[in-house]
């Protein structure tokens, strides 16, 4: 989920930016259809969800490495 709230966050604030250079995607333009305040609450809204997933989100386990594949151990006391 953390990627996902990653991803999120950049696509809402790449689009605010966008927007301030009057260059929209095509891909955006619906939410334009509905006004200007629309468009900046669903830009505004999917960076703060994006938000809440990244943050509450799990960083994903380290794999433990195997025993045989593990570093070999110096003897203590020597």
């Amino acid at each position: 989920m953390k990627k996902l709230g990653g991803y999120m966050i950049f696509f809402g604030l790449f689009a605010i930016v966008l927007n301030f250079i009057d260059r929209v995607p095509t891909i955006l333009i619906w939410i334009y259809e509905w006004g200007e305040g629309v468009a900046w609450a669903i830009k505004l809204g999917l960076i703060v969800v994006g938000a809440i997933l990244f943050f509450t989100g799990k960083s994903p386990e380290p794999e433990p490495i195997p025993e045989a594949e593990a570093p070999a151990e110096e003897p203590a006391g020597e």
